[in-house]
């Protein structure tokens, strides 16, 4: 079985707290202990201890006050990296656990229908502090979670979670995960600089040599990105191939078309949903947290997934999920998934969600999001109709070619 990896990018994320401040107690102080020397933190605790160390309010009714409050923190931005003590890597080091064999009414939250572990739920938790090494989360063995700094550039920082479950009487790896988050000042307009990080030994420089790459690689997809450039030779083939698989030969016309055998529109591989942002979904910025998005949106995937291939779905791999944008208390949010690729059993499928002021009816994408299912059988071929499917088409064909070849 294929190993699921997944990486995450937080384009606008506020992470300016008093660890990127020029004041005194990030200077010369520690910095923030998330653990407060408890080795066994629970999950449960991990957002207040965000809230204590950035000074965020904990009652929805004060957070005008609260942000007011955080402009007066914009005189302690650092006006250059240099200014910021150096970091390294266990500086940052947290290890949080969730008492799923423990507690039974915790237990009760993670369970999907089939008495396995909901995976969406697991996805929040990694947000709140991702190759899966293991296909089975068993929902009565207590998970810990442990991550830390491993690259930072000027304003942005990347971070390698790991989580692993106490089973047969000793904690075994079950799936890592990597974020790349980006510093921004106490009013969100603009970024902030980061704490240079340090690399001690061997395995430290590799970690931050891959972050490097990482990065390269980052830059490399947006500029290639079929939203900016043409499709390339063989990919305009593919569609060509694409496209002449549906005329009708009857009629030898460009406007007829016709569904090949064991085949589905891409049209028809479609499934939305709308949340409505209420706060208690916030986060410590008093926006819709980033967890809960991902969430909403692998449930809604893994549903398209299973109606597609019409058997439950295993996950493969979560790919790049791009914040673009925060999402505001108050917005509505719609999530629509959609069947790009499919190859043999497996089911590329791409979750797009997008802000609707319902005033002036605008609408504003929030996130992208690309998962991977693979299924016991296999699934009919999606088809694209207009030239817009087919780059949808491509662009779910680069994401599967790129899971299957980091494996």
């Amino acid at each position: 079985m294929l190993s699921p990896r997944f990486r995450f990018l937080r384009s606008v994320a506020s992470l300016t707290t008093r660890t990127f401040s020029r004041g005194p107690v990030s200077l010369q102080g520690k910095a923030p202990d998330m653990s407060e020397g408890n080795a066994h933190l629970l999950m449960s605790n991990v957002r207040n201890r965000l809230r204590e160390i950035v000074g965020a309010s904990t009652n929805w009714r004060d957070h005008q006050q609260a942000l007011a409050d955080r402009l007066s923190l914009s005189n302690q931005l650092a006006g250059s990296q240099d200014e910021l003590p150096v970091r390294r890597m266990k500086d940052s080091y947290i290890e949080a656990h969730l008492p799923l064999g423990t507690d039974p009414t915790l237990r009760e939250k993670y369970l999907n229908y089939l008495k396995g572990v909901r995976f969406g739920r697991i996805l929040e938790d990694l947000d709140s502090l991702a190759d899966m090494r293991k296909q089975i989360i068993h929902p009565d063995c207590d998970i810990k979670f442990t991550g830390h700094v491993t690259w930072v550039g000027k304003t942005s920082i990347e971070a390698k979670m790991h989580m692993s479950q106490y089973h047969g009487g000793a904690y075994t790896p079950v799936l890592d995960a990597t974020f790349v988050m980006v510093a921004r000042d106490p009013e969100n307009k603009r970024a902030a600089f980061v704490n240079p990080l340090k690399p001690e030994g061997i395995e430290e420089e590799k970690l931050f040599h891959q972050g490097e790459i990482n990065k390269t690689r980052r830059i490399e997809l947006s500029t290639a990105s079929l939203l900016k450039v043409a499709p390339t030779a063989e990919e305009r083939k593919i569609v060509h191939s694409l496209f002449l698989n549906t005329l009708d030969s009857k009629t030898v016309s460009f406007r007829s078309r016709v569904l090949p055998p064991n085949s589905v529109w891409m049209e028809d591989a479609k499934v939305k949903g709308l949340e409505i942002c209420h706060p208690q979904e916030r986060n410590i910025f008093n926006r819709i947290f980033g967890g809960f998005l991902m969430r909403k949106a692998y449930e809604l995937g893994w549903a398209n997934a299973c109606v597609y291939g019409g058997c439950r779905p295993n996950l493969v791999a979560v790919d790049d999920i791009l914040f673009r944008k925060p999402v505001e208390i108050g917005s509505l949010l719609l999530l629509s998934s959609q069947v790009c690729y499919t190859e043999g059993k497996y089911i590329q499928v791409r979750v797009h969600t997008e802000v609707l002021d319902p005033l002036t009816r605008q609408h504003n994408t929030t996130n992208v999001f690309h998962f991977t299912f693979v299924t016991d059988k296999d699934v009919p071929n999606i088809v694209p109709q207009s030239y817009g499917e087919s780059m949808l088409y491509l662009d779910g064909k680069r994401h599967f070619n790129q899971t299957l070849g980091s494996q």
